[in-house]
């Protein structure tokens, strides 16, 4: 189609003439001939004044403030699927289907490396009860590269995972068995200089350490200035080594060794994920696992938000962003939360109406508070309280 431009037309249209004219339009015509007032010095001021506060807004609104800005991110249902294929698949094992819904959260921020907030941002998130507004320095690493933060949460998600698949088989009573290597050693500890990285722990005190469970269990007999004997392959050679032990943080003996642990998984687990990275969703995955080997429908049609890590023995550990992700879990229909006890500091005065909270420090705990939610018997959980 060929449309006319419009320097193109006649500039008299004939059927004018024919119209009749209304006197009133003739009234209000305006008088081109006659000189337009000149606008008063106090006009000009407030119209440059008007400018320039547009143009300052405009600068400041693509300008990056100095702040990183959190709120409530997307949740996901552990035990459904994306872009058509289950979140969690397992081979090797019979899986059973649930009524239930177990929601991962997560936080959406802006702010870091990469990915700067505006004032506009920040604005916001002042006004949001569910978003936290902080100095950039106090949440994200100023000498971090924003592909550097990436790999590292991606890299702390792939843990999380695996972390959850050893600890929610072994809660099922599968054996998991370990090839336990030493990474390194805690400086200052008796173990420095003593063993070496590419160490295999096989025993302690002549007790064999066939998985990682064994090894915190036969720590957790063991007094801080005890010496125990470890016995590694070094090189094809087996070593004993004596250790003074020492006291781990919040209580215990150490050997003062990291430890890598290889896992032979008695059953295939992936997790189909992206766009997702920290370990703050271990403790779901982990509960969704059990739901999914177990025929009981544990959930039965609640729908069960939660967060936390979780290690190899299932303790569960804590996240931040609590706050966020308790008003997301609420916005997406979620009507009970699983939080970790280390958290609870932050949950107190903060839960949004809807919602109950549930304390949990170890995937036996989540999994009993599970069933119980899924029976109608959750009122009596354990919850957070201030103190």
């Amino acid at each position: 189609m060929i449309v006319p431009v419009l320097d193109d037309l006649p500039t008299d249209d004939p059927a004018d003439d024919l119209r009749p004219r209304d006197a009133a339009q003739d009234a209000v015509e305006p008088d081109h001939g006659s000189p337009q007032p000149r606008p008063t010095p106090r006009a000009v001021v407030q119209s440059f004044g008007m400018l320039a506060a547009a143009v300052l807004v405009g600068v400041l609104a693509v300008m990056p403030a100095p702040y990183a800005v959190n709120g409530p991110g997307p949740t996901t249902d552990v035990l459904g699927e994306v872009d058509g294929e289950p979140l969690i698949e397992v081979e090797g094992a019979s899986t059973y289907p649930s009524t239930g819904e177990l929601r991962l959260t997560t936080i959406s921020g802006v702010g870091g490396p990469g990915y700067p907030a505006y004032l506009l941002n920040v604005l916001r998130g002042w006004l949001s009860p569910a978003s936290v507004v902080r100095p950039v320095e106090d949440v994200y690493p100023q000498d971090a590269s924003r592909e550097e933060i990436e790999e590292s949460n991606a890299g702390l998600m792939v843990s999380s995972q695996e972390n959850a698949a050893v600890a929610a088989l072994t809660e099922l009573g599968l054996e998991v068995p370990a090839t336990l290597v030493v990474a390194g050693t805690v400086e200052g500890t008796d173990a420095e200089g003593k063993l070496e990285e590419g160490d295999v722990l096989t025993a302690m005190d002549g007790e064999a350490l066939p998985d990682y469970q064994s090894l915190v269990a036969r720590l957790a007999e063991v007094e801080p200035g005890d010496t125990v004997t470890l016995t590694v392959t070094r090189h094809s050679r087996t070593v004993d080594v004596p250790v003074v032990t020492g006291e781990r943080e919040g209580g215990g003996a150490q050997i003062g060794v990291f430890i890598d642990p290889s896992f032979d998984m008695p059953v295939d687990v992936s997790i189909n994920i992206e766009g997702i990275g920290g370990p703050s969703a271990g403790t779901m995955f982990a509960l969704g696992l059990v739901d999914l080997l177990t025929p009981e429908d544990e959930a039965n049609g609640q729908v069960i938000a939660g967060t936390g890590t979780i290690d190899v023995t299932g303790a569960v550990g804590p996240i931040g962003g609590i706050r966020q992700k308790l008003a997301g879990a609420v916005r997406d229909g979620a009507e009970w939360f699983l939080a970790p006890s280390d958290n609870c500091d932050e949950v107190v005065g903060h839960v949004p109406d809807g919602l109950r909270v549930v304390e949990v420090s170890t995937l036996h705990e989540a999994r009993e508070a599970m069933v119980a939610i899924g029976a109608g018997e959750g009122e009596d959980l354990p919850t957070c309280t201030a103190g």
